[in-house]
């Protein structure tokens, strides 16, 4: 096992010269896991527990109820973007209690989705606020929970987006419409960008 681990590290590290930095934030059981999980070319490194009793009177579980486990550090996943570049995606937790940890994984992020439950707008708000204070571009990723159907526009409002940041709906559970929510960050990173002779490579199928 151990000489299967070393080979995968040196495969790994011989072949990306760059490494580059998403964030995947959001309010409790959005589906950050999950979109993580959905593109990640390699099994993810997650840090998922049980919830128990003893949550409940902590975490906010309204419009999530049947959810059995909860991220208590961070999600981590991997994609191949061409032979020189590797996109590394962290998922952070939802739940107030681990919001210290956001700010540790803006450090040295290119970029962030905001992934939204349109049923529970309100969780959201503190995702874009902190993206805001630390000046990292993000785009909102509107997750299908099969809620009330909302315009862009209702959403925009709810939310407080600013007019360029870019919104869009998606699957969560899907590998290609998680991958579509990537492409959005990168071109709207992209169109923030200097110009520049080598542009961030978009995912690939």
């Amino acid at each position: 096992m151990d000489s299967v681990a070393s080979e995968q590290r040196q495969t790994l590290h011989s072949t990306a010269d760059n490494g580059l930095k998403i964030v995947v934030v959001g309010g409790f059981g959005v589906g950050k896991t999950t979109l993580v999980r959905s593109v990640s070319e390699i099994r993810p490194l997650n840090t998922e527990e049980t919830m128990t009793q003893a949550g409940e009177h902590i975490d906010d579980t309204v419009g999530v109820a049947t959810k059995t486990a909860t991220t208590v550090a961070f999600d981590f996943g991997r994609i191949s973007l061409d032979a020189r570049n590797v996109l590394y995606l962290f998922g952070a937790p939802g739940q107030e209690r681990f919001w210290f940890l956001w700010d540790r994984l803006f450090s040295g992020t290119l970029g962030a989705v905001v992934l939204v439950d349109t049923r529970r707008l309100a969780d959201s708000w503190y995702a874009v606020d902190r993206l805001e204070h630390h000046g990292t571009p993000f785009v909102v990723a509107c997750n299908d929970f099969g809620g009330p159907a909302h315009t862009p526009a209702q959403i925009r409002e709810a939310l407080d987006l600013a007019d360029g940041v870019p919104l869009v709906f998606c699957d969560a559970r899907s590998r290609e419409s998680s991958k579509q929510v990537l492409i959005s960050l990168v071109e709207h990173l992209q169109t923030l960008a200097p110009l520049d002779p080598q542009p961030i490579p978009e995912p690939t199928p």
